[in-house]
C-alpha cells in the first residue's frame, strides 16, 4: 500500500515557512527589519509564534538578529549557498551509500512506500505537500544509514537549507524531475548498490541546487 507521510506542523513552523517564502519571493529585501507586531497582525497570530518562527529562521541564515534592531533579512550570497549545497550533497550521498548497506528489510519497504506515494503528489501538482513528503523521504534515508552522528549533522544542515530546497519545487517541471531522481536513488538502495546510491544521491542534490538557482532567476527577471 502506498503512503504519503502524515506530518503535524506547529503554528510557528507554518509561520516560519510563510515568512521564508515571502523573503525568497522578494517581499522583504536584504536588510529589511521584520517587526514582530506587524507580522503578528499580518498573519493573525500573537507575537509568541512569530518570535519562535523568527528564531527558527535564524538557523537557516535567512535572517539575522541584530542588537537594538531585532530580526533583519540577511544577505545570503551565491557563494554561501553553493558551499552549503556542496556540503549537503556529500553528506546525503554518504547517507545513501550507508543506507544501501545497512537498511533493514522493513526500512527498505518503508522507503519504497514513501517514494511510490509521492507519485500521486507529482500527478496532482502539489509542491507544498510534495515538499513535506520529500523531507520524510530524505529523513528515512538518513535514519537508514544507522549512524546517529552523520544523521544529526545532515539534518542540521538540511534545516539551514530548508527554505531554499522548498522553493525549488515551484520551478515549472521540477516535481516530476525530482521524483525521477529519487527513483534512481531508491533503486540503488534497494539493490544494495552502495556506489550507485552514493553517485545518484550526489547527482540529485546537485540538481536541487540548480533548480533553486533557476527558481530565483524567475523571481528576479
Amino acid at each position: 500500500m502506498n503512503e504519503a507521510p502524515a506530518t503535524t506542523r506547529t503554528r510557528s513552523e507554518v509561520l516560519a515557512t510563510a515568512i521564508a517564502d515571502a523573503i525568497l519571493a522578494g517581499d522583504y529585501a536584504p536588510g529589511a527589519r521584520l517587526d514582530e507586531h506587524s507580522l503578528a497582525r499580518r498573519h493573525s497570530v500573537s507575537r509568541t509564534p512569530v518570535r519562535e518562527a523568527l528564531r527558527q529562521l535564524t538557523v537557516t541564515g535567512l535572517i539575522e538578529m541584530r542588537p537594538r534592531k531585532g530580526a533583519v533579512v540577511a544577505q545570503v550570497t551565491a557563494e554561501q549557498l553553493d558551499a552549503m549545497f556542496i556540503a549537503m550533497g556529500e553528506m546525503e550521498a554518504t547517507c545513501a551509500r550507508l543506507a544501501a548497506i545497512r537498511m533493514t528489510p522493513l526500512e527498505r519497504r518503508r522507503l519504497l512506500s514513501l517514494h511510490e506515494g509521492m507519485a500521486e503528489l507529482v500527478r496532482a501538482g502539489e509542491p507544498n505537500v510534495y515538499a513535506e513528503a520529500n523531507l520524510a523521504f530524505h529523513q528515512t534515508i538518513y535514519a537508514g544509514a544507522h549512524n546517529s552522528v552523520l544523521c544529526d549533522f545532515t539534518t542540521a544542515l538540511r534545516r539551514r537549507l530548508a527554505p531554499f530546497r522548498r522553493a525549488q519545487f515551484r520551478t515549472p517541471g521540477r516535481l516530476p524531475r525530482s521524483f525521477a531522481e529519487h527513483d534512481t536513488v531508491v533503486r540503488a538502495i534497494l539493490a544494495g548498490d552502495a556506489a550507485a546510491a552514493h553517485a545518484k544521491m550526489l547527482h540529485h542534490v546537485s540538481l536541487v541546487g540548480d533548480a533553486y538557482e533557476e527558481f530565483m532567476s524567475t523571481q528576479t527577471a
